[in-house]
Formats: structure tokens, C-alpha cells, sequence
């Protein structure tokens, strides 16, 4: 079954190659050089979706991209363009590697990945293409975070086995300096909480995958996440990545329905943009 994963995978890869930007849309996405480009990261259930609304919200010239859970959640509809059969059963693949994540850690990685990255590929809007205000193309989440986050720490949680992380670091390094400056970064945005406030999150939003996720989970990404993003103590296998600017923000705070918080969370990313 591993090896159907692994070929499974590959295919994929040449399918994204395959389907990448023409060449003159890439050509526009380079010349776009007004258009910046950050991802917004951060534990579960730490804020980020409600943080992307705020900033879709702020009244600036910036394009927000969620997380692709729907993908994760409906493989068939999001791979293939052909009707289910009544006896066909759509595989919600983020509910079983919840449910075991030794089988299907890496098949899971290798698909958010995958989905991250066709994220990152599309080029930017045409409203911010010609827009002649700075503008700022925000991910939720980036084919990084998939790696030096969420596969890594499944590997060191035994529930992707040292083939698997091989093969999943092996073709990710290969995409990343194939696709080069069409993936980078101009900087990251970090919502940072305490491991225990994002459980309560976590149980306020009831996703109903995510209901087995214990605190210590939460505590081995929110090391994770401090370790590649605060202590720098990660290795990292891109140039780009090693001095990338990192806003570091308090995630504590209630902001959702706090307009004063908000607004302040706001002129931190402003002035951190205009550093950029």
C-alpha cells in the first residue's frame, strides 16, 4: 500500500508540473513586484482563519487564500471532475489520519502539500495585478509550515516512518527550487498562543475531526512552531527561508470580536509591511 502512496505522489508532482502557469502569466507574476507575498502561521485552532477575516476586512489592497480544508475533507471532489457513483464514498482524508495517523500521515502531508502548493502557484488577482497601490497576496498557511511544521513532526512522532520522510523531503526540495521565486515568501506572520488556548479554541469551533486532538499535540507544534520561527533552531534547506522577516504576534488576545484589538493587530502587519 506504501508503494501505492509513493507512486500515487509522484503523479501528482508531474500532474502540478504539468498544470503550472503559462509562461506569460508566470512572466506577469514576476513583473508584479508591488505584490507581496506573506503566510499567516500558527498552532491549530490559534486563530488564523478568524485572523485572515480580519485582515480581508481592514479595508486594505490585500487578497486572502484560506487553508484548503475542504480539499483535505473531500479527496474524490477535489481530484477528479467526474460525478461520484451512489456506492462511491467521498474519503475525508483529514478524518483518518486523526483516526490513524501511522497509516496515513504521509499520504495526508504529501496531499495538503500538494494542495498548498497549487495555492501558491496561482498568480495574483488582476485586481491587485494592476492595481497601482501596494498590494499583499496572504496565504493561510505555506508549503514551509507542511514541512518544517506538520510532516516534521510527524516523523518525529513515529507516524511517518524514515522512507516516507526521505521520499516526502526528497520531492519537496525538488518542487521548491523547481517552482523558485514563484513560491517565495516576503515574509511570514506568526500568531503565537499558549498550547492550552488553542485547545479551548479548538473545542469552541467543534470540527468534528479534529475532537481526539489532546493538549499534547498542541504542545509538540507549538515547539515546532517556536523552534523554525522564533529560536531559528530548524534546518532549513532554502536560502530564502533562513533570514525571512517573522512578525511575531500575540494570539492570546480575544480578537475576534474586539475592535480595538483588532485594529492594533492591524498597524503591526501595516508597519511590518512597509519594512518588507
Amino acid at each position: 500500500m506504501r508503494f501505492n502512496t509513493v507512486t500515487a505522489a509522484l503523479h501528482l508532482t508531474r500532474r502540478l508540473i504539468s498544470h503550472a502557469p503559462p509562461c506569460n502569466v508566470i512572466e506577469q507574476m514576476d513583473g508584479a513586484t508591488h505584490v507581496k507575498r506573506l503566510s499567516i502561521e500558527g498552532n491549530i485552532a490559534v486563530g488564523k482563519s478568524t485572523f485572515a477575516k480580519v485582515l480581508k476586512n481592514a479595508g486594505q489592497n490585500w487578497e486572502v487564500t484560506p487553508e484548503p480544508v475542504s480539499k483535505w475533507q473531500n479527496v474524490e471532489a477535489a481530484t477528479s471532475q467526474s460525478v461520484l457513483s451512489p456506492k462511491q464514498t467521498a474519503s475525508n482524508l483529514l478524518q483518518m489520519m486523526y483516526q490513524d495517523p501511522k497509516r496515513w500521515s504521509y499520504t495526508f502531508q504529501t496531499f495538503s502539500c500538494m494542495s498548498r502548493l497549487r495555492t501558491q502557484l496561482q498568480p495574483p488577482p488582476a485586481s491587485l495585478l494592476q492595481s497601482t497601490e501596494p498590494a499583499v497576496q496572504v496565504y493561510e498557511r505555506s508549503i514551509y509550515s507542511d514541512r518544517y511544521i506538520f510532516a516534521q513532526n510527524m516523523f518525529e512522532l513515529d507516524c511517518i516512518n524514515s522512507t516516507e520522510w526521505a521520499v516526502y523531503q526528497d520531492w519537496h526540495s525538488f518542487l521548491v527550487e523547481q517552482f523558485g521565486s514563484k513560491v517565495h515568501l516576503e515574509g511570514i506572520v506568526y500568531l503565537r498562543a499558549s498550547p492550552q488556548t488553542c485547545l479551548e479554541r479548538l473545542g469552541r469551533r467543534g470540527r468534528e475531526e479534529e475532537q481526539g486532538i489532546q493538549l499534547d499535540y498542541l504542545e509538540t507544534l507549538h515547539r515546532q512552531h517556536d523552534n523554525w520561527l522564533i529560536n531559528k533552531s530548524t534546518a532549513v534547506h532554502f536560502d530564502h527561508l533562513k533570514n525571512l522577516p517573522v512578525l511575531v504576534l500575540d494570539a492570546s488576545l480575544e480578537f475576534e470580536k474586539d475592535p480595538e484589538v483588532q485594529s492594533a493587530l492591524i498597524k503591526q502587519v501595516t508597519t511590518f509591511l512597509k519594512e518588507l
